[in-house]
């Protein structure tokens, strides 16, 4: 049987998902009356809920005398870590692109690495069966990307397919038969080489891992493409580090392959195939996993480097330790530590004192993730506002610039511009035509300017705007931009949330708290109507006579309070302010003074 490996890159939600979907139930995957789910390859739960793809997995099918060994690959580019690592496995790869959306910031992101690997693509325009489908319009926008990102001839002569992923057909013609997945299986098979590594099968064993994850029967596994030779279970091999140090010799323990959505036990690992090891205890990405005379690692992929910075500390709150059960300094350190073991693309810093962590990545939804999935386990955490990472050359400083690309009604269009060319100091590229009373902004923006605007991007298109962004280039530093402009509301009293308090309060501002929640001093409960913090008392109650006259009673009416989901909540925060991460609450305060801190502010006071 051929072995092909493939790829699937899109932007999110162009259908990458669905699509795969649709492959694994073609192949004959699954028994005819097996139950499947949707979106089968998102088995993490927050993939579920949010609708995007966070990790990197691999399945594989089987169409006529081959095996397809495809990869799902995360469609933003706060996971690119991810993508980086698993184009390195495959031999091509299919670009899915919206034909109505066309070719988005993500899409060019992963291109780009694709392209520089020298992958051949396939073009497949998804979604052609739309009312707002422009295929030709699509189509030339993915000639237009090849072009700009430096792609060769030979790249550029891409073979093009029309689908729909939902209905489960894909044809070379727009107007084609519209059956099946069976156009795309072939080309598959006819256009991606076979891998390079097959002809390499008499050498000794070589294999570079690419993702680690954990089982709990079989501990520590890594998952990568072998580079040559095969492998048995049972065999003894050692793990190079990147610099060709030797780091440990292990018995494998198991040799897993990818057989549909699952993993099964292979009498042998043969060079060209994706597979799984068992059995070490320290080899991580990006080492060299090989024979024992084999004394040379192979080259890692590099990464790119993190753009921002979220500090993680204990809850320091009069409300610690109420609903998580992990709230030392000791234990978010060692899951931090395993985070950064897991995901090349974070880096563990420790800061002074040692009760906070820097932890430094992509982007504030790959910190959201994070910090999501460490509530869920049981953590309580305080997160500091994103701080964007500068860069020293030559003497001169430089900060992150992002390319933004704004879908608006045409009507929001001059607001939308006002805001990031004014405050935010970016810079518009190109602005046209997307559709029916629709424009497309293209605008070049410093990270520091996006952090917190996607909350007032929605509020100013009415929840109508799209707002995708993507790291651009290093550019001189631009100078300071302003913050938030509003103040917030402080609760100067510990205890629980009195309606008639907040109904109050109403007047000063937007509540971020109901009735009956816990407050305590120094905890944000509002945001202030003016450009100054104020400290309210959130207990007060209506004062109580004998007298009863009608008429007198107000009744309370109160407005639904604004409820932050977790990136809105890091992004809102300022620089003297700090987000309480729980199992059941987020919650905004003021960063409260250490001792030192509190004691010198006294002294000068006095």
């Amino acid at each position: 049987m051929t072995l092909r490996n493939i790829a699937i890159i899109a932007h999110v939600d162009h259908g990458k998902t669905t699509l795969v979907d649709e492959l694994l139930k073609q192949s004959g995957a699954f028994r005819e009356n097996q139950a499947t789910a949707e979106r089968m390859m998102d088995s993490n739960d927050l993939e579920r809920e949010r609708g995007i793809t966070i990790l990197a997995k691999a399945t594989s099918v089987e169409w006529k005398d081959a095996r397809i060994n495809i990869v799902d690959t995360p469609g933003h580019a706060d996971f690119g870590g991810e993508v980086e690592r698993i184009l390195s496995m495959v031999d091509g790869v299919v670009l899915l692109v919206d034909a109505a959306e066309g070719p988005m910031p993500q899409t060019k992101f992963v291109t780009s690495k694709a392209l520089a690997l020298g992958l051949r693509p396939i073009v497949l325009l998804n979604k052609v069966d739309k009312p707002a489908a422009e295929p030709d319009r699509a189509l030339n926008e993915v000639f237009d990307l090849f072009a700009n990102l430096g792609a060769n001839d030979e790249q550029l002569d891409f073979p093009v397919l029309y689908a729909s992923g939902i209905n489960g057909w894909a044809d070379k013609e727009l107007d084609g038969p519209r059956k099946d997945m069976s156009a795309l299986f072939d080309l598959v098979v006819a256009h991606v080489p076979l891998p390079a590594q097959v002809a390499r099968r008499a050498e000794p064993f070589r294999m570079l891992a690419t993702t680690l994850s954990a089982d709990p029967y079989l501990g520590r596994i890594l998952t990568g493409r072998v580079e040559s030779g095969t492998l048995k279970a049972g065999e003894t091999i050692k793990a190079l580090s990147r610099n060709g140090d030797k780091l440990e010799q292990f018995r494998v323990t198991k040799v897993l392959a990818f057989r549909g959505l699952g993993q099964q036990p292979i009498d042998a690992a043969e060079a060209g195939d994706i597979v799984t090891l068992a059995g070490m205890s320290k080899a991580t990405v990006a080492d060299t996993l090989c024979a024992l005379e084999v004394d040379t690692a192979l080259p890692a992929q590099p990464i790119d480097p993190p753009t921002i910075s979220v500090t993680f500390g204990i809850n320091d709150s009069p409300l610690a330790g109420r609903d998580g059960s992990k709230v030392q300094s000791r234990v978010i350190r060692e899951r931090l530590m395993r985070e950064a073991e897991v995901n090349v693309a974070i880096k563990i810093s420790d800061t002074p004192g040692g009760e906070a962590f820097e932890v430094a990545g992509r982007g504030e939804l790959q910190m959201g993730v994070l910090i999501e999935n460490m509530r869920r386990e049981g953590f309580e955490l305080s997160i500091s506002r994103p701080r964007v990472l500068m860069r020293d050359e030559g003497g001169q400083r430089l900060e992150p610039i992002e390319e933004v690309t704004i879908d608006v009604d045409d009507e929001y269009t001059g607001s939308v511009i006002e805001k990031i060319t004014g405050p935010r100091k970016g810079d518009l590229a190109e602005m046209k035509p997307a559709g029916t009373g629709k424009t497309r902004i293209i605008a070049h923006v410093p990270s520091r300017g996006l952090i917190g605007y996607h909350g007032e991007f929605l509020t100013d298109t009415r929840g109508t705007g799209v707002l995708n962004r993507v790291f651009h280039e290093w550019a001189p530093y631009k100078g300071p931009i302003a913050g938030r402009r509003e103040g917030v509301l402080i609760s100067m009293e510990d205890g629980t949330a009195v309606a008639y308090a907040l109904w109050n309060l109403e007047e000063r501002g937007r509540m971020f708290i109901n009735p009956q929640d816990p407050v305590y001093q120094g905890m944000i409960i509002g945001e202030h109507s003016r450009d100054n913090d104020l400290e309210v008392n959130p207990l007060k109650g209506k004062k109580l006579t004998n007298v009863r006259a009608s008429g007198t009673d107000d009744a309370v009416k109160l407005t639904p309070p604004v409820i932050m989901s977790l990136e809105q909540a890091i992004a809102y925060i300022d620089d003297d302010e700090l987000v309480e991460v729980t199992p059941n609450a987020i919650r905004l305060r003021k960063r409260f003074l250490d001792p030192h801190e509190r004691k010198r502010q006294s002294r000068a006071s006095a």
